[in-house]
């Protein structure tokens, strides 16, 4: 394993170039070092349930679903464009963007969903002989543990990861290193680049936007079902029909005889006079639940700070009120999309450092642009919103 200040003799270089090195990112100036990770993250068993508790509801909640593609519809839009001051690196970026393996603009869609679902991105490079690389991403249930650098929990140095035996079965042998350090600038191989968001300070672990949202997205699924069923029976009703005094093998006779004939809706029943028919329906008392309905509904679009009536609500706020909690909801989103714009240009800047230990004719560093689409709510212009 590399020591500390090899490590960040590499990052400085990655940093700051052909530039002086700072003295403080050789000499270990960060001192919050991996200790600290247990006070802030959850305990493993919990983190793995509520990854998997967001991603089942992403699979089956239309409202969970919804709110994780408003977060990429908005913050990715139509795409994100790239380019580089020096030409031959924007040509190489391209090629990279554009290849087969990679197609960059559809995996935007994916790394921005999975960052909703669990808070965390785990991006595996793979370079070939000709300098170019390739980005996978890891689920992050498949990630065991994060190794941190002695002083500074925010620089992951080794990933160990959960190993698949051949049948298919997951089990976590003695823990090993299985991927090198997170920015490797000149090594080649194999490498991990790890994202976050939502993640508290001093923690390793990012958190789901739908961290919060599961327990109320639980309970609107289970009132909506109450509903369905209260308003299912509501519309049920049964036949009661009174004759005159008959002893009971002839009651019971006569039971089974209308059971087995039981008239059809629409249909037209004449009876003797010795008969009398009556129909009866049940009678449930829900006139509030509506309100209650919408009260859960605002919370889960409070949790994801965006205005009820992006949840299919209409809701009941003026035109100024609402207005506020769109552009509330577009700062929110454009947060997002920053973060994401920074996740994308520190991929193609290790795609860059790798392809010019190979493609000479690359400048290592060139600068790199990454724009995405303006996110504004209506009326409003870009600069009225950050």
């Amino acid at each position: 394993m590399n020591s500390p200040r090899n490590f960040f003799t590499r990052l400085g270089r990655s940093l700051f170039g052909s530039r002086p090195v700072p003295q403080e990112i050789r000499d270990n100036f960060f001192f919050p070092g991996e200790s600290a990770a247990c006070l802030r993250d959850r305990s493993t068993g919990n983190f793995r349930s509520i990854i998997e508790e967001s991603l089942e509801a992403w699979r089956s909640d239309p409202l969970a679903r919804r709110i994780v593609s408003l977060t990429t519809q908005f913050s990715v839009g139509r795409g994100f464009r790239i380019g580089a001051d020096d030409p031959a690196a924007d040509e190489f970026l391209h090629e990279f963007w554009t290849h087969p393996l990679n197609r960059m603009d559809a995996r935007l869609t994916e790394w921005s969903d999975e960052l909703c679902r669990t808070g965390n991105l785990f991006i595996l490079l793979s370079s070939d002989s000709s300098g170019m690389s390739y980005v996978r991403a890891i689920p992050a249930g498949l990630i065991e543990e994060i190794v941190s650098m002695e002083n500074d929990i925010e620089q992951p140095s080794l990933f160990r990861l959960r190993e698949v035996s051949a049948d298919g079965a997951l089990r976590i042998p003695e823990l090993k290193t299985v991927l090198p350090a997170a920015f490797p600038e000149s090594e080649g191989g194999e490498a991990m680049l790890h994202f976050t968001v939502n993640r508290p300070i001093g923690a390793q672990w990012g958190e789901p936007d739908l961290a919060p949202l599961l327990t109320w997205l639980e309970r609107y699924r289970e009132w909506l079902k109450d509903r369905w069923e209260l308003n299912h029976y509501r519309s049920s009703f049964v036949y009661v029909v009174k004759a005159p005094a008959l002893n009971e093998p002839l009651r019971k006779a006569r039971e089974q005889q209308l059971n087995q004939t039981r008239p059809k809706p629409g249909t037209i029943v004449v009876a003797g006079e010795d008969e009398d028919w009556q129909a009866l329906h049940p009678n449930f008392d829900s006139s509030d639940a509506n309100l209650d309905g919408l009260a859960l509904k605002k919370m889960i679009a409070a949790g994801a700070g965006i205005p009820v009536s992006f949840l299919a609500e209409p809701g009941s706020a003026s035109r100024a009120e609402s207005g506020g909690m769109e552009d509330s909801a577009c700062r929110n989103f454009r947060q997002r999309q920053q973060q994401l714009l920074w996740m994308t240009e520190t991929v193609l800047r290790q795609a860059l450092l790798r392809g010019a230990r190979v493609r000479r004719e690359l400048d290592r560093d060139a600068e790199i642009h990454v724009y995405g689409d303006d996110i504004a709510a209506p009326g409003m212009t870009e600069g009225g919103i950050l």
